[in-house]
């Protein structure tokens, strides 16, 4: 029978999202469940499991193609996550364990680059077959595409660009336990660090004084040409301009794809990164485009299924 069907599956720390979708990359169901992380994440697998079998007693199980995966953590290509902190997870096989719950076949990958790949086949970077993602919220994540395919690494570490070092001068630890990463300056919580650093450090009158700082409020007052927030925005720009150049020189993308919630702040985001990124890249390098995600929490449930259909096209 021809397959007709797959599951995409993002686990995130507070919730797993799970869709249903046709072989076209339409969704045609979606829907949440909690992540229980007790007892080292041992439920999040069964529970996942549990909610597919669920649904899957409307359809023809025939007619599903698998199961794709996105969790945090490395995850290499043989679905091998090497410790998920935020899940509870130490290192085992997160494609047999589900196969073995499931009875489906399972691919998986970390989330960044799974949602990368959602991108790619649905999302802000359609059209485009090399590209790299970069997902500015709490953290900063990068989800590298080449040639179409989602690259994971010798243990699933590929596409860490959150933790580029960037600044020899930092003095705060990273999540990371280094200093002086990318995410500690281009994050939401690098981004409102970098403004309380700047309203400590002088007197500039800005709308910003007394109030709520944070990435958007940020960004708000950059639009409402704001003096302190454009010189903000200016460092984050520097700093996620030269580290976006770096990994030019090294993927050579087409585009990049900018996603998470400081992406919300929209096309002025790009107006801070790109002239930045353009004085440091190598001359070879200097076209790629840049764009905003588009499919916004969903993209990694879309990469997930995408995963599956990349696995079933290559048998």
């Amino acid at each position: 029978m021809k397959m007709k069907y797959v599951f995409g599956v993002d686990i995130g720390g507070t919730t797993v999202k799970i869709g249903l979708f046709d072989v076209e990359g339409n969704v045609l169901d979606k829907w949440e469940i909690p992540t229980r992380t007790e007892n080292d994440g041992e439920k999040i697998l069964p529970d996942v499991a549990d909610s597919i079998r669920e649904k899957m007693k409307q359809m023809d199980k025939d007619a599903i193609a698998g199961v794709g995966v996105g969790a945090p953590g490395p995850i290499d290509a043989a679905g091998v996550v090497h410790r998920a902190v935020n899940l509870g997870w130490k290192t085992f096989n997160v494609k047999e364990t589900l196969e073995a719950l499931i009875n489906l076949p399972v691919r998986a990958g970390n989330d960044a680059n799974v949602a990368a790949l959602g991108e790619m086949w649905m999302g802000g970077g359609k059209g485009y077959k090399d590209l790299v993602v970069v997902t500015l919220g709490t953290g900063v994540g990068g989800g590298i595409i080449v040639d179409g395919r989602m690259i994971s690494g010798s243990t699933g570490a590929a596409g860490e660009i959150g933790h580029i070092h960037v600044d020899d001068t930092e003095t705060d630890v990273c999540n990371c336990g280094n200093k002086g990463c990318l995410e500690q300056f281009a994050s939401a919580t690098g981004i409102t660090r970098l403004a309380n650093k700047k309203l400590a450090s002088t007197d500039m009158d800005s709308v910003l004084r007394g109030g709520e700082v944070s990435a958007k409020t940020v960004f708000d007052a950059v639009k409402a040409r704001d003096p302190l927030a454009m010189e903000v925005a200016e460092q984050f720009g520097k700093y996620l301009g030269d580290a976006l150049a770096a990994v030019a020189g090294v993927v050579n993308p087409e585009a990049f794809v900018i996603g998470g919630g400081v992406s919300k702040a929209g096309e002025i985001l790009i107006d801070y990164i790109r002239p930045h990124y353009e004085k440091s890249v190598f001359h070879g390098c200097r076209e790629a485009k840049f764009a905003l995600a588009t499919l916004g929490n969903d993209a990694g449930i879309y990469g997930a299924a995408k995963l599956v259909l990349d696995a079933v096209a290559d048998r």
